[in-house]
């Protein structure tokens, strides 16, 4: 687990470091801001079916289709951490439907007369719900059809529906963070990359805005080039008139007419 700590923290973690990487112990799983896709998330998923938090987050090749397996295969999901960016804000919306209760039976005229046996709960052990941006919408329909799950839990010495807040559920932690505990942080520093920490004391009001300063950054370049652009065009207009005159009967007289002129004049 902490090789694909490190591998997602130097965003080389996709489905085949994922794949080659997965142990059916896991219970835990974190690939978020990854370039893993539903393919593979379900492979890991059927693999490992005892995991108990799960982020997904920011995962833009990660659809509803690869949330729907993550719910299908996961009996003893707790923890589930989503959203982030569009595409995932998206595919777990799509997946709404999979967290509410089903009939098994629904024969009978009315709820009274079904036994519990006949109510399934769709990703019946989900409890807690890490999703930033969730719409209103989303809030509403899990409030209401769903309220055994708690959306973006605070993290509170005071226990919430009387559960305490996992760590697992605490958005400001990693998911894998306790994996990389004690590894030097230099192990996952991507190299040649430097980051320019800009403090609003290196901003001047007199700076160019950015449009102004590619605006003459391409005036500088286009006089750069402009003598080379010149000389090009003189070589292609010197090309097309030797090949007309290669080409053309008409000028290939007139030249050898006046060649012949030449060396008529240099033995007089």
């Amino acid at each position: 687990m902490a090789m694909m700590a490190i591998a997602r923290r130097r965003k080389l973690l996709n489905d085949d470091v994922l794949i080659s990487l997965s142990d059916n112990s896991w219970d835990i799983l974190d690939v978020s801001g990854s370039d893993v896709s539903d393919f593979g998330l379900a492979k890991v998923v059927k693999m490992c079916d005892s995991l108990r938090a799960v982020d997904i987050s920011r995962c833009y090749r990660i659809t509803a289709l690869g949330v729907s397996e993550l719910l299908s295969h996961c009996q003893s999901l707790e923890t589930l951490r989503c959203g982030g960016c569009h595409r995932s804000d998206t595919a777990v919306r799509r997946c709404l439907g999979f967290l509410k209760p089903k009939l098994n039976d629904v024969a009978g005229d009315s709820w009274e007369e079904l036994d519990s046996k006949d109510i399934a709960n769709g990703a019946e052990s989900l409890r807690w719900l890490l999703w930033p941006k969730i719409d209103d919408n989303s809030r509403d329909i899990l409030a209401s059809d769903c309220p055994r799950i708690v959306v973006n839990p605070k993290p509170s010495v005071f226990s919430v529906r009387g559960f305490k807040v996992p760590n697992e559920a605490i958005a400001d932690l990693a998911l894998d963070e306790s994996f990389v505990q004690g590894i030097d942080p230099n192990t996952w520093v991507i190299p040649g990359v430097v980051r320019k920490v800009v403090t609003l004391s290196d901003s001047s009001p007199s700076e160019l805005p950015i449009a102004e300063k590619f605006r003459l950054a391409f005036v500088q370049r286009d006089e750069r080039l402009a003598p080379k652009r010149a000389k090009n065009v003189r070589q292609r207009q010197r090309r097309a008139e030797k090949e007309w005159m290669m080409t053309n009967a008409e000028a290939k007289s007139v030249v050898l007419a006046a060649r012949h002129s030449k060396s008529l004049h240099g033995r007089t």
